[in-house]
């Protein structure tokens, strides 16, 4: 638990229970929606629950009791279904509201420690930092360089400049820290905070719509408007023939159900909810669901170096002093001079260090120095990092009057601001070449004597001295080829952008094979290319060195206008832009700002790009999985149209084969396969080994719903041949009707196995691990054999009992109707490998 250098003692272990006992926790509370209403509302405008209610209202007044409690028995089941899934996709969601608390660090005993914000109560001592989102009201009583955006509040997006001295000496809950640091005093949690009396709150911001979901709602109200147009038709043939309204009403309901596809957005639902959950599981933490559909298409990957490529373990391995002109080691017996340097460095540094290679300066200073000075300084005043290349400055004075005046940065930015000669220049040079070759981070260190009081509007107006280098070891994360190999299998190009130097970045990329190490570009020279310059050159280039805001968010923009779809990690405040640019904005969990979390739509709890493996291979999987569900909807869905449209429209013997309740069964069977069984399927073997699918590629491209048109009008064929062979064969109407109703069945088993990939053979993912394929299916052909041999059920569906060779016939329609596709596979298995094998020999 870190010390405190602030003289603040903050509450005790027991002041905060009395605190916590008598404020409450710091939460918003606000009235929470009714959510099982708000479902059962939604249900009650679905249009199959409609049709279903006006089919059992009409057997009801037919006198057909039975067959009315079906049809209200029906609107329970699929009520229920729905209300499960609606279910298990809000309790996702919940779930991954609460990995996004965001931490932060009080002051208790004397000691500083990070908690959670809602253990946060009133009278804590809360320290908030450059980039941190702060979680309660409080009043300054310590500050240094402090400024705020409270956009959130006031509307206005630029900084404002608070200490304890000014009249607005408060922070709010809500707002974000531009730069500096401070220390406030709780005085407001949750409602009672000014961000929560005035209700507003970021988790109540309604998503829009996905380009995914707005295909599929489209989609499914063109079915809809179809299958309006087909039950008038049917209703208006129906009723020319019989005269009757309500026989012809029900008669034209059931073709409308049979047409309507009202599983798909629940399928649509279900996925992205569930999927989401499932990366949540993973440490992955999903802020928006498109970002879902979105990861499958990733194409780049831009990523930075320190903690996301390396360990984030700094340790200070070098040091060179200008005086001494050598390099040595800090385990080395040192000079004055160079402690002197490691002792200004520290300076330079945050008192409450955060950042690793500060930190690590911190614990070289206490190594070498067993009487502690720091105590006994407080900063009066502060440059934040700035400036291209960047660097800060620090001034501290003690009770005495002694100042210290330290600065750190880029090197290239220390020896800018300090007035060396071409010899010493050259010198520093020479010794930064060496030390970055061998990949190790390199800081400038400066000191200044200014003795005024009335500081210079920027801290390169100091008059500073050179000290000399101190040089960092972060290792490569050993995992790192490894996650570079997946992605590069997996068509992903992968780019570093980082804000140290060529030199040291190289290094770290040759260590890790990575592609296109030899060959960087710093963001000055960015900055210098014209627009079209620059969308050729971030195709070539592959590690980006010396950024700052404006370069990182101009390559992201450069990928983007190359039609590539952009994944960025960033962790810092200024990455904010360009995480929001980038289609996929990723945050670090555990070292990356509010203002970095808020800006990205992912956040990696563990810190950890191996992650993002899994996180594209999750999000290529639920794509596919949700079209190889929707594409069964379709496919079932054509044989149940024609099979009740065809013989009415032909004027065939048995115009009406199937009633509400045969349809009714039919859609209980597809439910269940389309958005439990489909969405746990696993991921198929070669996902990763495809190259990104275009994001512009729309869902339903022509192909793919050709080969859904195509199989459904094949099963039709299955199930009009079984009706007229039944004809044919004398067969009555209940006993036609039971073959044609069993080829549908056995076809609807057979296409779930048969669709589960579209690339290898039912025979190879039979072996694939999804126990609810085996469920479900086992659940249809018991309930398909009570139907056939219970006699009850017999004789409610209009059935007869089948013979075992009229039921093995059945079955063999179904297969037949459906294992065709298995040729198909082969070709497009055999054009593959063809491919492949063309692709080795060039």
């Amino acid at each position: 638990m870190p010390a405190n250098h602030f003289n603040i003692q903050g509450l005790s272990a027991e002041e905060v229970v009395l605190a916590r006992k008598k404020f409450g926790e710091n939460t918003l509370k606000y009235k929470k929606e009714n959510t099982f209403l708000d479902a059962l509302k939604s249900l009650a405008k679905e249009p199959m629950i409609i049709l279903l209610l006006v089919a059992s209202l009409i057997y009801f007044v037919n006198g057909l009791v039975s067959d009315g409690i079906f049809m209200v028995s029906a609107i329970v089941v699929i009520s229920l279904i729905s209300l499960y899934q609606d279910s298990r996709s809000r309790n996702a969601l919940q779930k991954l509201k609460y990995f996004t608390q965001p931490n932060c660090k009080v002051i208790r005993d004397g000691e500083s420690v990070e908690i959670n914000s809602e253990d946060l109560v009133v009278g804590d001592s809360l320290i908030i930092e450059e980039g941190t989102l702060i979680v309660a009201d409080g009043v300054i009583v310590h500050s240094n360089d402090f400024s705020v955006n409270e956009s959130i509040l006031t509307g206005e997006s630029f900084a404002v400049f608070k200490d304890k001295n000014k009249e607005d000496h408060f922070a709010y809950k809500g707002t974000t820290v531009e730069s500096g640091l401070a220390i406030i005093t709780v005085i407001s949690i949750g409602n009672e905070t000014k961000l929560g009396k005035i209700g507003k709150s970021l988790e109540n911001i309604q998503e829009e719509k996905t380009p995914l979901e707005i295909q599929i709602n489209d989609f499914v109200k063109k079915m809809v408007i179809a299958g309006v147009a087909a039950f008038l038709f049917v209703w208006g043939i129906n009723y020319f023939n019989s005269y009757d309204i309500l026989d012809s009403l029900l008669k034209a309901l059931t073709l409308a159900m049979s047409i309507l596809p009202e599983e798909i957005p629940m399928a649509f639902t279900a996925f992205m909810a569930i999927g989401a959950w499932r990366l949540m599981k993973m440490q992955i933490v999903v802020k928006q669901m498109k970002t879902v559909e979105t990861l499958g298409s990733a194409t780049v990957i831009c990523t930075d170096k320190t903690g996301t490529i390396t360990e984030n373990r700094m340790s200070l391995a070098k040091i060179f002093t200008l005086g001494t002109q050598k390099i040595s080691s800090p385990d080395q017996i040192l000079t004055a001079e160079e402690k002197d340097l490691i002792r200004f460095a520290m300076w330079a540094s945050e008192p409450i260090p955060f950042d690793p290679m500060e930190t690590a300066l911190h614990d070289a200073y206490q190594n070498l120095n067993p009487e502690d000075e720091r105590p006994r300084f407080r900063m009066v005043h502060e440059y934040p990092l700035g400036g291209k290349p960047p660097m800060m400055t620090h001034v501290f004075k003690n009770s005495s009057g002694e100042k210290i005046i330290a600065a750190k940065g880029a090197p290239e930015a220390i020896m800018n601001a300090c007035n060396l000669s071409d010899k010493e220049k050259h010198i520093v040079e020479n010794a930064i070449e060496i030390i970055t070759k061998e990949g190790y981070r390199v800081l400038g260190v400066g000191k200044s004597n200014f003795s005024g009081e009335n500081y210079p509007k920027t801290q390169q107006e100091l008059p500073f001295t050179f000290m000399g280098i101190v040089a960092f070891y972060d290792p490569p994360k050993e995992n790192f080829s490894k996650v570079l190999e997946d992605f590069y299998q997996a068509g992903i190009s992968v780019k570093i952008i980082t804000g140290d130097n060529a030199a040291t970045t190289q290094a770290i990329a040759k260590q890790i094979n990575f592609q296109g190490a030899d060959k960087s570009l710093t963001g000055d020279e960015l900055m210098q290319l014209s627009e079209a310059e620059l969308q050729e050159t971030v195709m070539e280039t592959n590690i980006f060195t010396r950024m700052f805001p404006e370069a990182k968010l101009r390559i992201i923009n450069a990928l983007k206008a190359k039609n590539q779809i952009v994944a960025m990690t960033g962790d810092g405040v200024n990455d904010g832009p360009a995480l929001k640019a980038a289609h996929i904005g990723i945050a670090m969990g555990k070292r990356g700002t509010e203002i970095a979390k808020q800006a990205a739509s992912l956040i990696l709890m563990e810190d950890d790009l191996s992650k993002m493996v899994d996180a594209v291979a999750m999000g290529r999987k639920i794509y596919t999985n949700l079209k190889k569900a929707i594409q069964y909807i379709i496919s079932i869905h054509i044989p149940i149209i024609l099979t009740v449209f065809i013989p009415l429209a032909l004027g065939w013997i048995y115009p009406n084969i199937f009633t509400p309740a045969h349809v009714i069964f039919l859609e209980l069977i597809m439910g269940p396969t389309c958005s439990i069984v489909f969405e746990n399927e696993p991921m198929e073997k070669n996902a990763m080994l495809q190259k990104p699918r275009s994001f512009k590629t729309t869902f339903f491209n022509s192909r793919e719903l050709l080969t859904s048109i195509i199989q459904g009008l094949v099963i039709s064929a299955g199930t009009l041949f079984t009706y007229q062979y039944s004809v044919q064969n004398g067969f009555d109407e209940a006993h036609t009707r039971t073959m044609v109703f069993t080829v549908l069945v056995a076809a609807n088993i057979f296409l779930t196995l048969q669709n589960r990939s579209f690339y290898y053979s039912i025979f190879t993912t039979l072996s694939y691990r999804n126990n609810l394929v085996l469920l479900i299916i086992s659940i249809t052909t018991v309930i398909m054999l009570l139907l056939l041999y219970v006699p009850t059920f017999t004789e409610f569906f209009l059935f007869e009992r089948l013979s075992a060779a009229e039921l093995g016939l059945c079955i063999l329609i179904g297969l037949i109707s459906v294992l065709w596709y298995e040729l198909v596979k082969i070709r497009t298995r055999w054009r593959s490998k063809k491919r492949i094998n063309l692709n080795l020999k060039t």
